[in-house]
C-alpha cells in the first residue's frame, strides 16, 4: 500500500503526549465498582468469572459464572484471558474488581499508540495523528477503562499487526513476528471481533514490493493466529456449554436471521454510526472521509475500507437485533471510522481549520462521555448487599435475586443463584422446584435493578433499599 503524502509536521508535537493526556483523565474514578449505568451487567460477568478464578478453580479451561443456580456455573465464553489477568493481579493484592479498569486502560492506551504507528505507516503523520485523537475521543474513551474485553482485544490484534510488521518491512528479526503472532492470537481469542482490524493484511499481501518470502511469512502467520480462536469458538466453548449444562453468553446468530431483525430496527442501527460510535461531528467526518476516499483515494485504501466495512456487516448480521441495543458492539469499527475521518480533515486547506474541526470531535466526544463516570445513589446501595448477606448466612448459601437478566446485585451479594424476574417470584411451582434445588434466600430489590414485591415466606432484611426472605 502506497503511503499517502507527509504535507508538513504533525500539527502537534507527539502523539504520545495526548495518550497520556487521556489516559490520565480515565484514571478519574478507576477503583469505582462496575455499577455506572452503561453496561455494568456485563462487566460484573467478567468479575465474577476472575473471582471464581481466585476463590473456586484456577484453570483458564473452565470459567465459571455466579447465576447458574445449583450448577457448577462452567459456561462457554469469550476466551477469558482479561479475566485472568484480574486473577493474577488478585494472587499479589487481594482481589478487587477494579484491576480490570487499570489493566484495560494500560492496553488500550498501548493500542492507541499501536493504531498511531499502523495509520502513520500507511498515511503519513498528520492523518495518523488526527485518526488517533478522533479515536481516543470516540466511545473508546469509556469502554477503555470498563472492566470489559473490547477495546482490550482490538488493542491486542492492534499491538500484533504493528509488531509483525516491523519484521514485514522494517527488517526487524523474527522474534518480532513472533510476538506479533502471540498478540494476535490472543486478540482474537479475547473477542473475535477484534479480527476486524486484519482486514489491513490482505492488502498488505496484494503489494508485491515485498518479497514473496516475506508476504508468505505475514500469511503464514495470520492464518497460525486463527487457529486458536478456531478451536476456542469452534469446539471448546460447545464443550463448555455441555459439561457446565448452562448457556450464557451470546456467540452470534444465522446471518439470515440477525439481518431480518437488524431490518426491523434501521432507525436504531443507523443511530450507533451517526450517534454513538463518534458522535455527530465525528461522523460528519466520517462521511466526507468516504466520499474523499471513493473519488480519490487509492485502489488499496479502497479496498481496504471495502474489506473492513464488508466484514463489519457480516459481524452486526451476527449479532442481529443485539447489535442496535448495545454500544459496544460499534468498538471494532471505530478505528476504521477514526482513520477514515482523518483522511477528510487532514486533506483541508488551513492547519488552523483541521485543529478548529478535530477540537470540535474530541470536545463533543468527550462531553456526551462524561456521565459515565459517576454512579447513581440507587446503584451504590448494591454495595451493601454482600455485608447484609453475610450477616444472614454463609457463602454457600444459593439464593435468588428479583433483577430479571441482571447479574451485577448477584455479583455483589457474593452468592451463587438465580436471576429471576418478580413474576417468577410469584410463580409457586417455580420456587418449590428452586427450594428444592437448594435456594435458601431471596433478595427482593426495591430500587436499582428490581421492583418491590411480597413474598409469602419470611422476612429475613427488610430496608429502603432490598428485602431478604429465608426459604
Amino acid at each position: 500500500m502506497k503511503r499517502l503524502s507527509d504535507s508538513g509536521t504533525a500539527f502537534f508535537n507527539d502523539i504520545r503526549f495526548w495518550i497520556f493526556v487521556f489516559f490520565v483523565l480515565r484514571m478519574a474514578g478507576i477503583m469505582q465498582p462496575p455499577l455506572e449505568v452503561a453496561h455494568n451487567w456485563r462487566q460484573t460477568t467478567v468479575t465474577m468469572v476472575a473471582r471464581n478464578f481466585y476463590e473456586t478453580d484456577a484453570g483458564i479451561w473452565l470459567p465459571r459464572v455466579d447465576m447458574a443456580g445449583e450448577k457448577s456455573g462452567i459456561t462457554g465464553m469469550e476466551f477469558p484471558l482479561f479475566n485472568y489477568l484480574i486473577y493474577l493481579f488478585s494472587l499479589v493484592f487481594g482481589y478487587d474488581h477494579w484491576y480490570g479498569r487499570l489493566i484495560n486502560l494500560i492496553v488500550s492506551s498501548l493500542g492507541s499508540w499501536s493504531f498511531y504507528r499502523l495509520s502513520r505507516r500507511f498515511f503519513g503523520n498528520q492523518t495518523a495523528f488526527a485518526a488517533t485523537i478522533l479515536l481516543l475521543s470516540s466511545l473508546w474513551f469509556t469502554y477503555s477503562r470498563k472492566i470489559m474485553p473490547d477495546t482490550f482485544s482490538v488493542s491486542l490484534v492492534m499491538m500484533g499487526l504493528d509488531t509483525a510488521l516491523r519484521w514485514y518491512y522494517d527488517g526487524r528479526g523474527r522474534q518480532w513476528l513472533v510476538t506479533g503472532f502471540l498478540l494476535i492470537a490472543l486478540g482474537l481469542l479475547s473477542k473475535l471481533p477484534a479480527g476486524l482490524v486484519m482486514a489491513l493484511v490482505p492488502v498488505i499481501l496484494f503489494d508485491h514490493a515485498q518479497s514473496t518470502k516475506r508476504r508468505s511469512g505475514l500469511a503464514i502467520l495470520v492464518l497460525l493466529a486463527i487457529l486458536p480462536a478456531a478451536w476456542w469458538y469452534g469446539l471448546h466453548v460447545p464443550r463448555l456449554n455441555e459439561k457446565g449444562d448452562f448457556v450464557h453468553f451470546f456467540m452470534g446468530k444465522p446471518l439470515a436471521e440477525g439481518a431480518a431483525e437488524l431490518a426491523k430496527r434501521v432507525p436504531e442501527t443507523a443511530a450507533m454510526f451517526y450517534e454513538t460510535a463518534m458522535k455527530f461531528s465525528g461522523f460528519v467526518f466520517f462521511a466526507a472521509g468516504l466520499f474523499v476516499v471513493f473519488r480519490r483515494g487509492s485502489l488499496a485504501v479502497k479496498a481496504w475500507l471495502t474489506l473492513s466495512s464488508l466484514l463489519f456487516l457480516l459481524f452486526m448480521f451476527r449479532a442481529g437485533e443485539n447489535f442496535s441495543r448495545h454500544s459496544y458492539y460499534m468498538i471494532p469499527f471505530i478505528p476504521v471510522m477514526a482513520l477514515t475521518a482523518a483522511i477528510f480533515l487532514t486533506k483541508l486547506p488551513g492547519r488552523h481549520t483541521v485543529f478548529i474541526l478535530l477540537a470540535v470531535a474530541m470536545i463533543e466526544g468527550l462531553l456526551n462521555q462524561q456521565h459515565d463516570f459517576r454512579i447513581s445513589d440507587n446503584n451504590k446501595a448494591i454495595l451493601r448487599l454482600g455485608q447484609v448477606m453475610d450477616q444472614l448466612g454463609p457463602k454457600h448459601e444459593l439464593v435468588a435475586v428479583n433483577s430479571g437478566e441482571y447479574p451485577t446485585p448477584l455479583y455483589f451479594a457474593h452468592r451463587k443463584g438465580w436471576l429471576l424476574s418478580n413474576e417468577q417470584l410469584a410463580d409457586t411451582m417455580l420456587m418449590k422446584e428452586l427450594r428444592g434445588k437448594g435456594l435458601k434466600k431471596v433478595i427482593v430489590l426495591k430500587k436499582a435493578f428490581g421492583k418491590p414485591t411480597t413474598l409469602q415466606a419470611d422476612i429475613r432484611w427488610d430496608d429502603a433499599d432490598f428485602r431478604v426472605y429465608a426459604y
